[in-house]
């Protein structure tokens, strides 16, 4: 076991857990990480790799402060379902996923009885963001978040960490952060659609977004990666099609069961389902955004689609 007062488990190291793991070490806290498939590039980094869940928790001095970046739904249950058996009381596990957070409440209520904390950690910022500091917005018991908070505060960009409370808080939170985020992507695509479809003038959209990005009133990162986004790529070479793993249909779900109305989130996913029937520049830029935040793919991705379908078990 390596030397380090500070130490972190990560399940998942692929694009975000890949590169938390990398911030991590940088940032002076131990880390192993476990994942299907063994990780040399990681390793050759400072990421320790156990190859299955004993060594994974032998590894981690408790209490330990376990981060899972898994796809939600059932792929959460499972990994709880195999570690928990390793886990002490008092140990401390959080879904850093877009798990759905009814069905974190459920989890939290169940590893509770075990004497293992659960919490929803609600995670934003992206690649970059895990690489070189996240937004984090945590549900869960308080003295979890207490043994976790060190660990949250060296990997969060400053002021981007909030303890929102109760389990569930921090993926209900996160819901709305995505909604918010489809109501921007969609205004930003617009505003592209009128620039290019005004025959009356030859605009250079880049150098309007970077214009945009310093000192306007709606400068922000989507604008940013809007501009840098242009500078890499036509916008005519883009598909059209949008996938998402369809969060924020849950958050739909959930304003329609309180009767709150949010008009410009449901006009925001109706028009990603447009995307999926009719080429537009709207759909092509909010496609370019959501490459450069996320990684997101260009076009229909078949496991994105899946994961659409089952990444929430408990109904609304």
């Amino acid at each position: 076991m390596a030397g380090s007062d500070l130490q972190a488990g990560i399940v998942g190291l692929g694009k975000m857990g890949g590169n938390l793991a990398l911030q991590a070490v940088e940032r002076g806290i131990d880390v192993v990480g476990t994942a299907r498939h063994k990780k040399p590039d990681l390793e050759e980094q400072g990421v320790a790799f156990s190859e299955n869940y004993r060594d994974f928790a032998a590894y981690l001095k408790p209490p330990r402060v376990i981060y899972l970046s898994v796809p939600a739904g059932h792929p959460v249950d499972d990994v709880l379902s195999q570690m928990v058996t390793h886990l002490d009381v008092g140990d401390v596990v959080m879904d850093g996923g877009n798990s759905f957070y009814r069905d974190s409440m459920a989890r939290e209520r169940d590893l509770a009885k075990k004497g293992i904390h659960f919490l929803d950690c609600g995670t934003s910022g992206g690649i970059a963001g895990a690489r070189h500091g996240a937004c984090f917005m945590v549900g869960g018991p308080e003295e979890g978040y207490r043994i976790a908070r060190p660990v949250l505060e060296k990997l969060a960009v400053p002021e981007g960490l909030v303890y929102t409370g109760k389990p569930g808080s921090g993926h209900f939170v996160k819901l709305v952060h995505n909604g918010i985020e489809f109501g921007m992507l969609q205004a930003i695509g617009e505003g592209v659609s009128l620039l290019r479809g005004c025959g009356d003038f030859d605009l250079d959209l880049a150098g309007i977004f970077h214009n945009w990005a310093h000192g306007s009133v709606i400068r922000s990162w989507l604008v940013e990666l809007m501009e840098q986004g242009l500078s890499e790529r036509s916008l005519e070479a883009i598909e059209s099609y949008v996938e998402d793993t369809g969060e924020v249909n849950w958050l739909v779900e959930t304003a329609i069961m309180w009767e709150i109305p949010i008009p410009a989130t449901m006009i925001a996913i109706m028009e990603l389902f447009e995307s999926r029937e009719k080429d537009s520049d709207t759909h092509r830029s909010i496609a370019l955004m959501r490459h450069g935040f996320g990684g997101h793919p260009f076009g229909k991705d078949e496991h994105i689609a899946e994961e659409r379908r089952v990444s929430r078990i408990t109904k609304i």
